[in-house]
């Protein structure tokens, strides 16, 4: 008996690997079949069609689920394509179509980059200047703040700017607004002047201005005469100063309104007033600077194609003796859906720089500013 069925044992065991060809018949799974697919376009239409097969199923054990329950019959529909993937996050305030102030704003949940991340915010720029004339002797309504003697500067030099901003919170007052996203934003501005082309004096830096402001954005959507739509409304608190000694130091504070409007993509304008915060005739190291640079601005704007942009920033001093500035801008793209851009610019009128906020300069520079939308 014992031989018997070890007789039997060893039969069929040499009837089950002699079978021919089990090994290579065994059923393969869906994604080994497509992973097995040399062409690319083929393999793709393979991992389709098997989504679409697992979507089928899911929805055929939906359906066994709910006969068991006895719930109503249902009609499932099986898409012919697989489902639209949600873009990259964070791309949306750079690409996408977006306009150019709500991605700058990121004013919509689509073009929300998300908060503590760095972006630029004026342009960071390298220009070589010339003007038809230089501070050599910075002076001041205060006394104190007059310059004791003159310093060869010459009237071609080097500027330098670099701005940074982040977004600190987001969707403050906006909650249940749908798509719309407000927004609170810290921004730092650095302007340099430097006198490279003055190596008798070694080539210092004339002044620079440190500009950090806090500022917080809240989107609109009302539609305007002649195509243009309100995008935004803000306020702001900026300090703006050149961080140096009596005499030659200069300081202010503000406080200021903006909103901003565009026409498709094509034109914007923005305009802030602002009112400069109180200080002692003691510490004001420059005193009536809102009548010389301006107690509001507004800037249009024109993307004449995808690689040039007009520029035309008007400040006023809103009051009958007219002071202020004009500021002419143009920028075209450097190389195929660059940020770099070729930057020329004509400046008139009074506060460049903090230095000379009561001398008015024409300056025109022409340099190289990496933008980021």
């Amino acid at each position: 008996m014992h031989h018997a069925l070890t007789s039997l044992f060893l039969a069929c065991s040499a009837a089950a690997f002699a079978s021919p060809g089990l090994a290579a018949d065994t059923p393969q799974s869906p994604w080994q079949r497509c992973t097995a697919i040399a062409a690319s376009a083929e393999r793709l239409a393979c991992f389709d069609q098997w989504a679409l097969d697992q979507q089928a199923d899911a929805a055929a054990a939906a359906d066994r689920r709910s006969d068991a329950r006895g719930d109503a019959p249902r009609t499932t529909a099986v898409t012919t394509s697989l489902p639209d993937l949600p873009a990259p996050p964070g791309d949306g305030c750079r690409n996408g179509p977006y306009t150019t102030l709500s991605r700058f704003w990121e004013l919509e949940a689509g073009s929300d980059c998300g908060t503590l991340q760095f972006r630029g915010y004026r342009p960071l720029s390298v220009s070589v200047v010339t003007a038809n004339t230089v501070n050599q002797q910075p002076t001041s309504d205060n006394p104190l703040n007059n310059a004791g003697g003159l310093t060869p500067y010459k009237r071609t030099e080097m500027r330098l700017q670099l701005s940074v901003r982040t977004k600190l919170a987001k969707n403050l007052l906006t909650t249940g607004e749908g798509a719309a996203r407000d927004s609170l934003w810290f921004g730092y501005t650095q302007q340099s002047y430097w006198q490279l082309f003055s190596p008798a004096i070694s080539r210092p830096f004339r002044n620079t201005d440190h500009e950090p402001e806090l500022v917080y954005i809240h989107p609109t959507t009302a539609d305007l005469p002649w195509g243009w739509r309100w995008r935004y409304s803000g306020i702001g608190l900026v300090h703006q100063s050149n961080g140096q000694s009596l005499p030659l130091s200069r300081s202010w504070n503000r406080v200021y309104l903006m909103t901003g409007l565009e026409r498709g993509n094509d034109w914007l304008v923005t305009a802030r007033i602002w009112q400069r915060l109180h200080e002692s005739a003691a510490n004001d190291d420059n005193p009536h600077i809102s009548d010389y640079i301006g107690r509001a601005e507004m800037t249009l704007g024109w993307n004449a194609s995808s690689d040039d942009t007009l520029a035309l920033t008007l400040r006023h001093t809103l009051r009958a003796h007219a002071r202020g500035s004009l500021r002419l801008e143009w920028l075209h793209r450097l190389g195929d859906r660059s940020n770099l851009r070729l930057h020329t610019a004509l400046f008139s009128g009074y506060g460049d720089s903090l230095i000379d906020y009561n001398r008015r300069r024409t300056v025109l520079s022409v340099g190289l500013s990496l933008l980021d939308f």
